[in-house]
């Protein structure tokens, strides 16, 4: 049986992915660069909701990127079984072109959500993704987009369904004290297996403090959606998720 979370996708709200920094970037020539991240969470949350019953989870990711701005990369994390059905990883392959013009970066791709030893179950599909950014001085803006075409791995009963989620997001780094502020909101449209229902918004405040290549962060996250997972939590409710990310 297909007991997939209804909650899944690549956004801003995807807290506390601590990829590495440009400036830990290694330049291998040819104008391609690798980097990576290793991080622990006290809580997996995507789009506000556990991934993990409410529990840690450790991540991971590897990106490398040309200076055209094209890039392609693969983060994984341990997840809670009941989120595809019975796997305990999610790994996410990336393949996405980055501009920026001036204080505007623009940022698209396709990401494909991989659920391995799901026991045969329909789980892994695909979405592509927007998002515009402008920095206001010290304060970036942003807005996002994901989207899932119509797929079989995402109905809920009626045929293959499709998944919109909107997003908008505030940052900004306090001086030169290595402490950086952000704020989220998102909506998540239905239905689909990505939704509670027929959609729900989250919501986030969180704060992120950064020595070299060491990355500690603190964020308050919530929805105003319900899940319970099969062991009686309600991975929707409000919660704080602790982070600590070393990128490399």
């Amino acid at each position: 049986m297909h007991v997939r979370i209804v909650c899944r996708a690549l956004i801003a709200a995807a807290p506390l992915l601590l990829f590495a920094s440009p400036g830990n970037a290694e330049d291998l020539g040819g104008g391609v660069s690798v980097n990576g991240s290793a991080t622990v969470v006290s809580d997996y949350r995507f789009r506000g909701i556990s991934q993990t019953d409410k529990r840690p989870a450790v991540q991971g990711g590897l990106s490398l990127s040309h200076e055209s701005g094209l890039y392609a990369g693969v983060w994984g994390s341990s997840i809670d079984d009941y989120v595809a059905n019975g796997s305990d990883q999610e790994i996410d392959l990336t393949i996405g072109y980055k501009r920026t013009f001036g204080g505007t970066t623009v940022d698209g791709g396709l990401l494909y959500y991989y659920y391995p030893d799901s026991g045969g179950a329909n789980t892994d599909f695909a979405e592509l993704y927007l998002s515009v950014s402008h920095a206001f001085g010290p304060v970036t803006a942003k807005a996002a987009a994901a989207y899932a075409p119509s797929q079989s791995a995402l109905t809920i009963g009626a045929g293959n369904e499709e998944n919109l989620y909107l997003a908008a997001d505030l940052s900004g780094a306090v001086g030169e004290s290595g402490l950086s502020l952000n704020a989220h909101v998102g909506h998540s449209f239905g239905p689909s297996y990505l939704t509670i229902g027929d959609e729900y918004t989250d919501w986030s405040l969180g704060a992120s403090y950064a020595i070299k290549n060491l990355s500690v962060g603190l964020s308050y996250v919530d929805t105003d959606g319900t899940f319970i997972t099969p062991s009686g939590r309600n991975a929707s409710k409000a919660g704080v998720v602790a982070s600590l990310g070393v990128s490399f």
